[in-house]
């Protein structure tokens, strides 16, 4: 059977991730943001959220235009740096590099408790059975379009906050119909 799978990334949060707060939420421009994503949605879907503040927050406009409740999903949410990092920005950027001219890193270099992590963000969007909006992360959206891609860098995109990027699941396979509007600079936040 197959469906359409929206991956929207939340707004721009309050601070960045891995910084201050440990589960920041929207800042006044992503709360404008997620009203305006709510707007480019159009049901029957299925809302499912990651449990992270800041994509709880760019689900609730998503909730009341659609008159639905989003499902929390652990699946889909932010990747988590290993228990002691101190530095979990620099982590993140040395495991999932972004930038403009900076090498790539694939997911076979990577820890066995990431590609754990990965095959569960991946099952979250296989085995969905209808159409679906799902609000996460930057590197969630990474992981699930790389696969559709057949790619193993693990950064294939740059999705910008409260960007919707589509994929067709079929048969549990992965499809890209279109990337969201993608960031131009900038830290992952």
């Amino acid at each position: 059977m197959k469906r359409r799978l929206f991956l929207i990334r939340h707004g721009a949060p309050e601070g960045a991730w891995g910084g201050d707060l440990a589960d920041p939420g929207l800042s006044a421009l992503g709360r404008a943001q997620a009203r305006a994503a709510a707007g480019r949605l159009a049901g029957p879907l299925l809302l499912v959220s990651s449990p992270m503040r800041r994509c709880r927050e760019t689900a609730a406009p998503a909730e009341q235009t659609l008159g639905l409740q989003a499902r929390i999903e652990p699946r889909v949410s932010e990747v988590q740096a290993p228990a002691g990092t101190e530095d979990r920005r620099a982590w993140l950027a040395e495991n999932f590099p972004w930038a403009d001219g900076v090498g790539r890193r694939t997911w076979r270099t990577l820890s066995p408790g990431l590609h754990d992590w990965r095959a569960h963000v991946l099952a979250a969007a296989k085995t969905i059975d209808m159409d679906t909006a799902i609000f996460t992360h930057f590197i969630a959206i990474n992981a699930i379009v790389g696969a559709a891609l057949g790619r193993e860098e693990t950064i294939v995109c740059r999705p910008d906050h409260a960007s919707i990027t589509e994929l067709a699941v079929e048969d549990g396979a992965l499809r890209l119909i279109g990337l969201g509007v993608e960031m131009n600079n900038g830290e992952v936040r």
